[in-house]
């Protein structure tokens, strides 16, 4: 079986100047285009997709940045 699920870049994310919160950078034009699903509440979602491992780097410093991506079948 041939794996076809794509992961489009939506955005990064970093830690703040001071270090006491994380930054999420988001493209508004990746944004507009990625895949939306409805709710139990009936509200509209973006399911994004952060890597817990690099984002753990990110918050001990030892990488300055990482990305912020959506999963999605081809």
């Amino acid at each position: 079986m041939i794996d076809t699920t794509k992961s489009e870049l939506i955005g990064y994310l970093r830690k703040s100047n001071n270090g006491n919160a994380l930054k999420m950078s988001i493209s508004t034009e990746a944004f507009d285009n990625a895949a939306r699903y409805k709710g139990k509440d009936e509200k509209e979602y973006v399911s994004l997709i952060i890597n817990l491992e690099k984002a753990q780097e990110v918050m001990e410093g030892q990488r300055e940045v990482t990305s912020v991506t959506q999963l999605s079948d081809e």
